[in-house]
C-alpha cells in the first residue's frame, strides 16, 4: 500500500447528522476493515468479516446498523452479540458515540456479574439497541423481558472467540429468535471451521471480507528464546528485569499457567496479577482497572480471559507457553506495537513446542528470531514496581459520580496535584483512582476522612 489519504465517509450514503458527529469525534477516514464492509453492509447485504481488535470494526457494524435505525420505534432493532463484559461495555460506548447526533438512541448493555432486576427495567423503558453477552441475552428471552420481533440488524462480534469459549448453541438459540428476513453481520479475528457451519445454518449468501494485516505490526520485535520446563518461570523474570517494560501482557495456554506465573512473579518482588475464567466479575473489574491504570506491571492471561481487552500503550506481550494455533499467536502480539508505537513480542519455546513455532513461520511469512537467554541482564535496582496504586471507591455512576468529581476531591481536599493523579475509571457501584505511589496512602486517609459530592465514602488501597 502506498500511503495514500484513506477514503472518506463521505462516499458513504450515511445521514449528514451522522457524517458530521464523525469529523467532530476526529474519524478522518475509513480503516481497511470499514473501506472494505461498510458499502456491503450500507447495502443491507449479510457479511463475514476477518478483523483484528483495535482495527476499527466496532464502528463497521456500528455505522451500518445505526442507518437501519428508526429511532421514533421504540422497539429493539440491533443486537449485537460479544464474547465477554469487557468487550460488551467498550462497544456500547461506542455506538453510544456514533450515535450522538441522531434522535434519542437508547443502548442497553445485558451482561452477566450484574443483577437482572436492574437490566430489565432498563428494557421495560425502551431501547433501540442491545449488546450482551449470550448467556444473558437468553436469561431475557427465556423470561420474556426481551423480544427481537422489531429486530432488523444481529451482529456477532469477536465470533472466533465466543466459538472458543463453547458459546455455539447459546448464539444458535438467540439467532432463531431473530426474524428471518433480518440483516446478519459476523467478524472474526480468526477463521475456525466453526464460523463455516453458523454461516450455513444462520446467514444468506454472506460476503466475505479480509483485510491484509496493518503495515504497522512491522514495529513489533519478536524474539524466540528456547527454555526448559524448569527454567521457563526463571526466564519470564529475566526478560522482565533485562528490557523493563512498564506494561507486559503475558500469555499462558492454562489457567494454571497462569497462577504458576504470578505467584513467581509475585515472590520475585513483581507487582502482577492473573486474569482467568475462575475469577469473578467484580474481581475481573478490579484486576483489568489496576492494569489500565498502571498499578500493576505485569498481566497474566489466557487466551480466553484476555479477549475484548485493549490496554493503550502495552510496551511488551510475552508468550510464556507457545500456542499451538498461529493466528491466535499473531493475534497475542498484536496487543502491542499499537498506532505506531515499537513494541516488544517475547516468546519462550521448549524443544516439545518447536513445531507450533514452525507453523507459526510458516504463517507469518518470516523466520523466527532466536536469543539467547545467557544475553539477559538485569537492568536497574531489583525488581520492576508499577508506577501507580488503585484507590478503591465505594460508589459509582449509581451514585452520579463523575471522574471529575474524583480529581476535584483528590486536588482540593487529598493534596494531590493533577499530575500525581491517574486513570479514573467509573463504574456501575465502585470507583478506580490511580495515584502515584508515594501519595496512596496519604490520599486515601484524606478521601475517607473528607467527602465526595457531600457524602462520606469508604476508600481503599487495592
Amino acid at each position: 500500500m502506498t500511503n495514500a489519504q484513506p477514503p472518506s465517509f463521505n462516499t458513504l450514503p450515511l445521514h449528514p447528522a451522522t457524517l458530521a458527529n464523525l469529523a467532530q469525534l476526529g474519524y478522518s477516514g475509513m480503516t481497511p476493515i470499514q473501506a472494505a464492509s461498510l458499502p456491503t453492509a450500507l447495502a443491507g447485504k449479510d457479511v463475514i468479516a476477518q478483523a483484528q481488535t483495535g482495527s476499527g470494526k466496532t464502528a463497521a457494524f456500528g455505522l451500518a446498523l445505526l442507518e437501519r435505525l428508526n429511532p421514533r420505534r421504540f422497539a429493539v432493532q440491533a443486537l449485537v452479540l460479544c464474547p465477554t463484559r469487557e468487550l460488551a461495555d467498550q462497544v456500547s460506548v461506542e455506538i453510544r458515540r456514533l450515535a450522538r447526533a441522531l434522535d434519542n438512541i437508547k443502548v442497553v448493555t445485558l451482561c452477566g456479574g450484574v443483577a437482572l432486576r436492574g437490566q430489565r427495567a432498563s428494557l421495560e423503558n425502551g431501547a433501540h439497541i442491545i449488546v450482551g453477552t449470550p448467556g444473558r441475552v437468553m436469561d431475557h428471552l427465556a423470561r420474556g423481558y426481551l423480544s427481537l420481533e422489531a429486530l432488523n440488524t444481529l451482529v456477532l462480534d469477536e465470533a472466533d472467540r465466543m466459538l472458543d469459549m463453547g458459546f455455539f448453541d447459546d448464539i444458535a438459540t438467540v439467532t432463531r429468535q431473530c426474524p428471518p428476513d433480518r440483516q446478519t453481520l459476523l467478524f472474526s479475528a480468526t477463521y475456525p471451521a466453526g464460523i463455516d457451519k453458523l454461516a450455513s445454518q444462520f446467514m444468506r449468501a454472506p460476503e466475505r471480507i479480509t483485510v491484509a494485516q496493518p503495515a504497522t505490526r512491522s514495529l513489533i520485535e519478536q524474539r524466540f528464546y528456547e527454555v526448559t520446563r524448569p527454567t521457563r518461570l526463571e526466564a519470564v523474570t529475566k526478560l522482565l528485569n533485562h528490557f523493563r517494560p512498564m506494561s507486559t501482557l503475558a500469555f499462558c495456554n492454562t489457567r494454571q499457567q497462569c497462577k504458576d506465573v504470578v505467584a513467581y512473579l509475585q515472590r520475585a518482588g513483581f507487582s502482577a496479577l492473573t486474569l482467568h475464567g475462575d475469577l469473578e466479575q467484580r474481581e475481573r473489574d478490579q484486576v483489568l482497572a489496576q492494569f489500565a491504570n498502571r498499578s500493576i506491571s505485569v498481566l497474566v492471561a489466557t487466551d480466553v480471559a484476555a479477549r475484548g481487552i485493549d490496554i493503550k500503550e502495552l510496551e511488551a506481550v510475552i508468550n510464556v507457553d507457545i500456542t499451538p494455533d498461529p493466528e491466535v499467536h499473531v493475534h497475542r502480539i498484536g496487543r502491542t506495537g499499537r498506532a505506531g508505537e515499537s513494541g516488544l513480542a517475547l516468546s519462550l519455546a521448549s524443544m516439545d513446542e518447536m513445531g507450533a513455532v514452525g507453523r507459526i513461520e510458516q504463517y507469518q511469512h518470516q523466520a523466527s528470531v532466536w536469543h539467547k537467554l545467557d544475553e539477559l541482564t538485569p537492568n536497574g535496582n531489583g525488581p520492576l514496581l508499577a508506577p501507580m496504586i488503585t484507590l478503591q471507591i465505594s460508589g459509582g455512576r449509581k451514585e452520579k459520580i463523575r471522574p471529575g468529581d474524583m480529581l476535584g476531591a483528590l486536588t482540593a481536599d487529598a493534596g494531590c496535584t493533577r499530575e500525581q493523579v491517574g486513570k479514573i475509571t467509573v463504574t456501575e457501584f465502585t470507583t478506580f483512582v490511580a495515584v502515584q505511589r508515594d501519595m496512596a496512602l496519604h490520599a486515601m486517609q484524606k478521601l475517607n476522612a473528607g467527602k465526595v459530592k457531600g457524602k462520606s465514602v469508604k476508600v481503599r488501597l487495592l
